[in-house]
């Protein structure tokens, strides 16, 4: 059975370079197949069905030749291919992760915004790919002090205790193996609570809410920690503000792990979430978003 391979999205842009390195060291440590991709936009009026047959095939892409230089005398370069596609980024490049295990961006690329610290590119792969999304940031992003942040290498994964994502605890102890690394498991609750309409805010108590999310965290790391007795794993249960508890753990993290939301009845569409999006918007390491078990494109 062949390895799926690892997908590095290029555009020329040196957000999507540094990228690509990062997916060359991925596809090392996986002992896959690398597959370099570049989405050529067609202008409004040009449609697929308006280009001549045959024309993509006789165009050079300047942007895939530069990449073949670049990588040329890299050594233990992991089989790679080029592909050249022409269409709408944003469309394209999430399908392909139905045949990949693992999509590589650069938090923008050349069609954004100077202002947006995201692109709709690897925006749209992070919500609708089948396969795990890295989006690698722009260096020197600045984030609070924590004491999260330790020395050695680190993979942070995000727990939401009530709604848990197993694929995203599994997929950071994973990489933290290939990494070397120790996980740090971030469980936060919302404090100050929001007591119900006949429960008296007095009765709420932090240090029961504490312990049962702790309770809880414990039980879902257990196999993973099982599964690879090899990682050391911290988990830190927190009050208040999951994003900023994880932006802050990213200072020098090798990556930080969230997972997206599964579909739910009355909204079919996929998301991400409000603590996903913070954390990709806001965080200074990479950060692989990490679709749900069984859910169908």
């Amino acid at each position: 059975m062949s390895t799926l391979p690892v997908i590095a999205a290029v555009d020329g842009s040196d957000d999507s370079l540094r990228a690509l390195d990062w997916a060359l060291d991925a596809a090392r440590r996986r002992e896959a197949p690398l597959h370099v991709v570049h989405v050529r936009e067609y202008a409004p009026w040009a449609r697929p069905e308006t280009l001549t047959v045959g024309q993509p095939e006789t165009e050079t892409d300047r942007v895939l030749d530069h990449v073949r230089v670049r990588l040329e005398d890299r050594a233990d370069l992991p089989v790679t291919e080029y592909v050249s596609l022409d269409g709408a980024p944003a469309a394209l490049l999430p399908g392909l992760g139905a045949d990949a295990q693992l999509m590589v961006f650069g938090s923008r690329g050349r069609g954004g915004f100077a202002s947006l610290l995201l692109g709709s590119n690897g925006l749209a792969a992070a919500r609708d790919a089948e396969c795990p999304v890295v989006v690698v940031p722009r260096p020197g992003r600045e984030v609070h002090d924590s004491e999260l942040v330790g020395p050695g290498p680190r993979v942070v994964v995000g727990l939401h205790v009530d709604s848990p994502n197993d694929p995203a605890l599994a997929f950071a102890f994973a990489e933290a193996a290939r990494r070397g690394a120790r996980v740090q498991v971030v469980a936060a609750y919302p404090w100050p609570a929001q007591a119900g309409d006949f429960v008296p805010a007095m009765i709420v108590d932090q240090d029961a809410i504490e312990s049962e999310t702790r309770t809880l965290a414990d039980g879902f790391v257990a196999p993973h920690i099982g599964r690879h007795p090899e990682v050391g794993a911290d988990q830190h249960v927190v009050p208040g503000d999951a994003a900023g508890h994880l932006v802050a753990a990213s200072k020098d993290a090798d990556l930080v792990v969230v997972g997206r939301h599964r579909r739910r009845l009355l909204a079919p569409a996929r998301m991400m979430g409000s603590v996903t999006q913070a954390v990709l918007l806001h965080a200074a390491s990479p950060v692989a978003v990490v679709p749900p078990d069984g859910e169908e494109s």
